[in-house]
């Protein structure tokens, strides 16, 4: 079955918040203070969100991206993960994770049968990193990336570039290609207020000065375009969230922890399923709320400059 929404894009690919929880503090990402943690009751099991993703690969989805806060904080994400493969109909499941974690579990999520990880990364300088996260330490990252490439996890390094913060190490991240990263430059959100985004053509002329940008092609689900510098093994990634009209190729849709079904990252809107689930529906009933909230799919997201997202960027696994 392939599944199109009103606009005529693929709908396949599906995100899953596990936790709103997270042991980091990035400034773009929510305040010093935290926020206030949803309920544990309010969260999904993990037998309600694989029975949300056996009903989505009915129809269709074939890829799951776990994301949080930080899912690695949730007991036993290896499980999870064993638990959605066994799935028919999906694929590939993937995670995205801020790393601090991932020397402990990357063996056993990669024995597991997980194939990609995304790892957050924003600096490569030890006292930077601890003011962006607030209380992060950048050796653990270091040391979960190399645990991730010993493994044989498929990894990519995501930056999330913000003006006068950390776009003067653009250009040291990409000379990591040289060592065989594969590296992202993110587009950073406005409405986070952290700081100005660095359009990615500008990035791209600055990494023009190592040499010539050679286009590529490298396996994903994003909107990402790809890049690679002569005799580099890695790839550079370019995200333009902002710049570029990136929803006209949106394929997924995204499951908050506490259950909702929502089809943009940058909408609060969304259809609970935690409730129906809870209250004994049927297979049909959930997958008439799930068609529902893929045919409310906007063509784009909401005006980046109008600040109106209420929720939380932890609860929502951007």
């Amino acid at each position: 079955m392939k599944l199109v929404d009103s606009f005529g894009r693929h709908i396949y690919y599906l995100r899953i918040s596990v936790t709103d929880r997270c042991n980091l503090r990035c400034i773009y990402c929510m305040p010093a203070e935290g926020v206030p943690w949803i309920p544990h009751s309010e969260v999904l099991s993990y037998e309600e969100m694989a029975r949300i993703v056996g009903i989505v690969a009915e129809l269709g989805f074939s890829k799951v991206r776990l994301t949080g806060g930080e899912p690695l904080v949730r007991a036993d994400l290896p499980g999870f993960v064993k638990m959605l493969l066994q799935i028919q109909g999906i694929e590939e499941i993937s995670l995205t994770t801020n790393g601090t974690l991932l020397k402990k579990y990357a063996l056993e999520l990669k024995q597991v049968g997980l194939e990609r990880v995304n790892i957050s990364l924003d600096t490569l300088r030890a006292e930077r990193y601890r003011d962006i996260t607030r209380q992060g330490n950048l050796s653990d990252v270091l040391d979960g990336i190399k645990a991730a490439q010993d493994v044989g996890l498929s990894t990519k390094i995501n930056m999330v570039v913000m003006r006068g913060i950390n776009d003067d190490e653009a250009v040291d991240f990409a000379r990591r290609t040289y060592q065989g990263w594969h590296v992202r430059f993110i587009e950073l959100m406005p409405f986070t207020r952290a700081a100005e985004y660095v359009p990615a053509e500008e990035l791209r002329q600055r990494i023009g000065s190592l040499g010539s940008l050679e286009a590529c092609s490298l396996d994903g689900n994003g909107p990402a375009e790809y890049y690679r510098l002569p005799g580099a093994t890695g790839t550079i990634g370019f995200i333009a969230s902002v710049s570029k009209p990136v929803c006209l190729f949106c394929n997924r849709m995204r499951l908050t922890s506490d259950g909702q079904i929502r089809s943009c990252l940058l909408s609060d809107e969304g259809i609970d399923l935690r409730g129906p689930l809870r209250s004994g529906a049927s297979a049909q009933e959930v997958k008439r709320l799930i068609l529902q909230a893929v045919a409310f799919k906007p063509e784009g997201h909401p005006a980046l400059e109008s600040n109106s997202l209420k929720s939380n960027m932890s609860r929502i696994g951007g």
